[in-house]
């Protein structure tokens, strides 16, 4: 990895997991993500330093974590019958959770992008601005963003509905595409009435079998 920046996650302990296992994840303070293969470039050079900025495996762009948000990770082994090595067929199968569970408790149309990624190249700097297979979506503004890591283990598959707006991603950004602001106009709890631990609690049910453990992440 050609920078320093602290991986979000401790991934050899994850690939240890033997279990399938839904991860509920908390953040102490906003903390930016940058995508697995992703040039920390991105991000203002001045404004490196006083930004928590982590990294993930995984592909995609930049995400703002914030608290409340609800982040929920699944690690699916390789030997559990849920596994496919189709890509697709698993972001489809985690958004699929999701879409159920907002479906219950939501009266607008909550719509599952199947396809594949999809929208302007220049937005894909910022994760919550196009479409990707298995991501949420409710009156063409997204709800629950999608993201998977892949090795010989199993498939690790990453997920959050946020609490709040991302605008402040517009400001740490070296370089904002015009337009890049309408994009990352998504749903967030508020926006939705929605209650982040009755949603928990439906992913938990959705997603059985599954063990659970909770972390909270340090900016």
């Amino acid at each position: 990895m050609k920078d320093a920046l602290e991986e979000l996650y401790d991934y050899d302990a994850l690939r240890d997991l033997r279990s399938p296992t839904m991860l509920v994840v908390r953040t102490a303070g906003p903390t930016f993500v940058l995508g697995g293969s992703q040039s920390l470039d991105v991000v203002e050079e001045s404004r490196r330093e006083r930004a928590a900025l982590r990294r993930r495996r995984g592909g995609g762009g930049i995400v703002l974590l914030q608290p409340d948000d609800v982040w929920i990770d699944w690690w699916i082994p390789g030997d559990d019958p849920r596994w496919s090595p189709d890509v697709h067929e698993t972001s489809r199968m985690v958004g699929g959770w999701w879409s159920r569970a907002l479906r219950d408790r939501l009266d607008g149309d909550v719509v599952l992008h199947e396809r594949g990624l999809e929208g302007d190249e220049r937005y894909r700097v910022a994760c919550f601005a196009g479409r990707g297979p298995g991501e949420v979506f409710v009156e063409d503004r997204k709800v629950v963003g999608v993201t998977q890591w892949r090795v010989r283990e199993g498939v690790f598959v990453s997920t959050v509905l946020h609490a709040h707006p991302s605008h402040a991603l517009l400001e740490l950004l070296a370089d904002v595409p015009e337009g890049l602001d309408g994009a990352l106009a998504h749903h967030t709890l508020e926006t939705l009435h929605l209650d982040g631990d009755e949603l928990t609690e439906a992913l938990l049910t959705l997603s059985q079998p599954v063990d659970v453990r909770q972390l909270f992440l340090m900016a």
